[in-house]
């Protein structure tokens, strides 16, 4: 098992949590599986009467005292229940000993019972294991600080929940209305809820003055939802008689009875979704373990290899396991650790640049492995704005394309004759009677603001701040853009009645004062859905003319209607009619609630349509992903004809579905072939009714794929069929029914303007500009790193190697140590830190956005990564290494020869008369000051090597002058780092003594420099043949 899972059973058995039954595991893990079906509740359909007899209440009375008090007592509070916390201290020690920590504190263990093994032999022993032994507990312990604050999400989601929970609650009991805690509230409950209120429950309406509620806690949709008594759909989260715990009341009042508290309200079935889904494992994450694996079984296997080699040379024991424990602790990469720390918080810093928040780390590689992108449309794809986009109007389409930046454009589709100048257009002018008409009426009849503040009134007007619902706010800008100044218009047009909107009417009704015109009378303007304002017109205003509402003109607008509401649309109908000034002269007095006027036989001007328009970059993002390999399934709460006309809009549907090919040929659905079918629209019905098997069927067979009018539990549902798939999912979302597919995620992207707080601390990552294209930048930063990820490794494997080396000579061939374990230390954290952490500043070699993503079968240390290092690079380096050790030991008399079995004489202390190949006699004083300028040899043997390793995996399959020797900046600088740290350690007296080195002249340091171009030569010349011949030998055995 695992280092990490070890210790996380051990923690497990300490905590009492973890000892519960398996009966109540079961039990658990039913409750979370119900939590992911719909909600089925039919408090919204039963008949009022049964409501009341079901709770024990009264409309008129409320609960009583008592009643209220017994229900609280069972059903317990109206608050959502605080999951299992992980405590802190546990936390840290996960991070202290899990992953490759773990692997550090074997080592480190190793090192100091070497030490105590060695202290116990012979007291006067080198220190250099305990050094290393307390330097690798320090390195861990750092990197594990680090980690700790980094891990800043935990803890906070249900903190984010309660956050949305309200105070206080106005309740009616025992006849009287009083204020309340909301968490005493209970199921029978009457409750008033006005303006500003934040839902204290959830509750069905029993009456309302103009009530909408702002959903976008709940769902992320920003437009207010109408809210009344009627029941209209089976389905609750649609019907407009509930209204859901925590959701805020942006306009009229209601009263309501309280049907669901605490965890059993939607908001609280969300929260303890997301509560209840456990921290999936980082793509990183397990190539981290996956390393650690290789690495473990390398060491342990050249030290059982070692083992045998030594007590068959008939080594003392208590030597040959020292000799080992180096040799594991030699294949461990200290440095390796905190060099992937620092280049992921490197890149993470330089995504925010990007307006990219990586909140962990990990998650920075992940973006980049991510396969599939499950992505909302409201403020992601969109620009969670609605924008005018077309008018129809004297019997013809108009495009409206509307720009902050440019003039507005509007066209008709076909060109129409000019009713006054008789000419042929599609220019539309702004003389045209038909248009002043269809404009005068959208300006006089909303309610809509800018926000009166100098600020904002600077702005253009599609950037100012409004206040009013999304259409007015669309049709405000529009008329300020191509008419201007329409507060003051309507401030000449004095309004003097008005009838708000309502769900019964569905229109909006006012009359004015006109002095625009010279005419006298009353102007009345209405606005509406289109279907219920036709049917109260008689007129209709054609090219100047007002002419009878036929059936021909009904179907023409019926044409004109479902064109544009099938493109997604939102369609909001207009008429006028000027009131006889007989009837209604100056000063009339009209009655907006038992209307004294005229609200039929109308003149119909036509109609405005709005959008919430694609984000600008959002269909070249899609493109970009499509290129990339990367599956974009829109997954969303709108209703799906708009869903298809975004997804159309964005790229993410280019094909025919099954419906559209079946109108194009005429023939049934059932008919069509579905392999000619790439693209399909699911509705949330239709995918409450699918099997996961055939979740899974559509999610293989589709590669367009929009799912629409979908719940919390629906968005989870996706994301698990997407990952049995083995697909590294991200997803992106703004609301709290976001939350448990953001967490169930690979990669959890929240939005930062729209975003609701659950969202943001579910995440693992968060786009400071809400836009789908900021993700893009993300993919190809995630696999740029994981690319440079695999060069730190690469780079890392090939010096292990040559640190094992000389044990293994020293042992078989019995000559002198070529290099100390405390050497070893100054190079695994010392000279090759500084060069491990430029690759993090390296540019891609192509366009890595061209390429598949990476399978989770793909590794980041592979068999020809071990190969190559191991085998081909380390060995060149080593060569080089003991090519220097040689030159300066064969300088002062000791030729190779003369070093072999020489090991036992040269290390004694009492031998004081050592010959060398020409038959001097050596001290072994003189002997340790000669090792130590050998062994340094060595060790610069490996720094100068070491650069032309680096240079060498700067690349995969370019050439290093190809991509640039001096374009990465801070690795040039990690060169000239590197060397002046060799030289630090070399010369600075004191300092060399301890770390077992000495003060070498220059002449020593040329011998490994051939080795430093043989190895550069090397690699351009293995990547030129990975390069001339893909697919064969050296593409296959000589890259990773």
């Amino acid at each position: 098992m695992a280092i990490k899972g070890r210790i996380t059973e051990i923690f497990s058995r300490l905590n009492p949590r973890s000892q519960k039954s398996k009966d109540a595991s079961d039990k658990k893990e039913k409750s979370f599986d119900d939590l992911k079906k719909e909600l089925t509740i039919d408090d919204h359909r039963v008949p009022l009467q049964e409501l009341v007899e079901r709770y024990h209440t009264s409309v008129e009375n409320g609960l009583t005292t008592a009643a209220a008090a017994e229900a609280l007592r069972v059903n317990g509070p109206n608050s959502l229940t605080p999951p299992y916390q992980t405590p802190e201290w546990l936390k840290f020690v996960r991070l202290l000993f899990g992953g490759f920590s773990g692997l550090l504190w074997v080592a480190a263990v190793l090192c100091l019972l070497a030490y105590i093994i060695q202290v116990v032999s012979d007291p006067t022993t080198p220190k250099d294991n305990l050094y290393l032994g307390v330097a690798l507990i320090i390195v861990v312990v750092i990197t594990a600080i680090f980690a700790y604050y980094q891990e800043a999400k935990a803890g906070k989601i249900m903190d984010s929940f309660k956050k949305m929970v309200p105070q206080q609650a106005t309740v009616l009991r025992d006849g009287k209305q009083t204020e309340i805690p909301a968490e005493e509230l209970v199921q029978g409950d009457v409750v008033f809820v006005k303006i500003g209120n934040r839902m204290p429950a959830d509750v069905r309406i029993l009456s309302s003055q103009s009530f909408k509620v702002d959903n976008s806690s709940l769902t992320g949709e920003s437009e207010p939802l109408a809210r009344s008594p009627d029941c209209t759909d089976d389905n609750p989260l649609e019907t407009k008689n509930l209204a859901f715990f925590s959701t805020f009341a942006v306009e009229g009042s209601c009263t309501g009875m309280v049907v669901r508290t605490g965890d059993n309200t939607v908001m609280g079935r969300i929260a303890a979704l997301a509560s209840g889904l456990g921290q999936e494992m980082s793509p990183l994450n397990v190539e981290i373990e996956h390393f650690v694996h290789i690495v473990t079984i390398v060491a342990i296997s050249f030290g059982i290899i070692f083992l045998v080699i030594l007590l068959a040379l008939k080594s003392y024991w208590i030597t040959a396991i020292v000799f080992v424990i180096g040799i594991i602790v030699s294949n461990v990469p200290e440095g390796l650790l905190a060099t992937i720390t620092v280049m992921l918080a490197l890149t993470a810093q330089r995504m925010v640049k990007r307006q990219c928040l990586v909140k962990n780390l990990t998650a920075v590689e992940a973006l980049g492995s991510v396969s599939t992108i499950c992505s909302d449309k409201t403020g992601t794809l969109t620009q969670n704005r609605m924008t005018v986009a077309h008018m129809w109007l004297d019997a013809n389409i108009v495009s409206v394309n509307l720009s902050h930046t440019h003039e507005s454009e509007m066209a008709f589709d076909n060109p129409v004759t000019d009713p006054q100048t008789g000419e042929q257009s599609t220019k539309l002018a702004s003389t045209r009677p038909g248009y002043q008409a269809l404009i005068r009426c959208a300006m006089l009849c909303a309610k809509a603001v800018f926000k009166p503040d100098e600020e904002n009134m600077a702005q253009s007007p599609l950037q100012r701040i409004v206040q009013g619902d999304a259409s007015e706010t669309a049709i405000l800008q529009f008329t300020e853009i191509v008419v201007g100044q329409v507060e003051q218009y309507r401030a000449k047009n004095k309004k003097v009645c008005d009838i708000p909107f309502n769900s019964t009417n569905k229109y909006q009704l006012s009359i004015h004062e006109t002095n625009d015109d010279g005419d006298e009378r009353h102007l009345l303007v209405m606005k509406g859905a289109p279907e219920r304002i036709l049917e109260r017109c008689q007129k209709i205003f054609i090219n100047n003319n007002e002419i009878d509402l036929n059936d021909e003109w009904k179907e023409k607008f019926n044409e004109a209607y479902m064109n544009l509401g099938g493109l997604g649309e939102r369609v909001l109908g207009f008429c006028d009619m000027r009131l006889p000034l007989g009837n209604f002269p100056r000063g009339f007095s009209f009655d907006p609630d038992n209307p004294n006027f005229p609200i039929r036989g109308l003149r119909f001007l036509g109609f405005i349509t709005m959008i919430d328009p694609p984000r600008p970059g959002v269909s070249d993002a899609v493109q970009k992903c499509r290129t990339a390999g990367i599956k974009v399934i829109m997954v969303t709460g709108d209703h799906p004809i708009t869903a298809k006309a975004i997804a159309k809009g964005v790229g993410i549907i280019t094909s025919d579905t099954a419906q559209d090919l079946a109108k194009r040929l005429d023939i049934p659905v059932s008919e069509v072939d579905q392999k000619d079918v790439r693209s399909i629209v699911v509705s949330g019905t239709e995918l409450g009714e699918l099997s996961s098997q055939q979740l899974d069927e559509i999610l293989i067979t589709h590669s367009e794929i929009v799912f629409a009018r979908t719940s919390p539990q629906q968005k989870l549902i996706i994301v698990e069929g997407c990952q049995r798939q083995g697909w590294i999912v991200g997803v992106t979302g703004d609301g709290v029914n976001d939350s448990p597919a953001l967490k169930k995620a690979d990669i959890g992207i929240s939005m930062g303007i729209s975003g609701s707080e659950v969202s943001k601390q579910v995440a693992d990552m968060i786009l400071l500009d809400d836009n789908f294209a900021t993700i893009v930048i993300g993919v190809e930063e995630g696999r740029l790193i994981f690319d440079n990820l695999k060069k730190v490794i690469a780079y890392t494997f090939t010096k292990n190697l040559c640190e094992l080396l000389p044990f293994l000579l020293y042992v078989v061939a019995d000559v002198p140590l070529a290099l100390s374990t405390i050497t070893i230390l100054c190079i695994d954290l010392g000279t090759d830190i500084v060069p491990s952490v430029s690759y993090a500043y390296e540019k891609s070699e192509a366009d890595i956005l061209k390429r598949p993503p990476r399978k989770k079968t793909d590794k980041m240390a592979t068999s020809q990564m071990v190969s190559l290092c191991y085998g081909q690079v380390a060995m060149i380096e080593a060569s080089g290494g003991f090519f220097a050790y040689l030159v300066v030991l064969a300088e002062s008399g000791w030729w190779p020869s003369r070093l072999l079995g020489l090991r036992e004489g040269w290390e004694s202390t009492k031998c004081n008369d050592l010959r060398d190949s020409y038959g001097q006699e050596w001290t072994y004083e003189q002997r340790h000051n000669l090792d130590l300028n050998a062994q340094t040899s060595y060790f610069i043997g490996i720094v100068i090597c070491q650069i032309a390793n680096l240079y060498g995996q700067k690349t995969i399959r370019r050439s290093a002058f190809q991509q640039g020797i001096f374009k990465n900046k801070f690795m040039v600088f990690a060169v000239i780092f590197t060397i002046a740290l060799a030289c630090v350690l070399l010369y600075v007296p004191y300092l060399n003594r301890a770390l077992n080195l000495a003060p070498n002249r220059f002449l020593w340091w040329l011998p490994p420099v051939p080795f430093f171009f043989y190895l550069w030569a090397f690699n351009e010349s293995r990547k030129y043949f990975i390069r001339k011949y893909p697919g064969r030998f050296p593409a296959r055995e000589l890259t990773y």
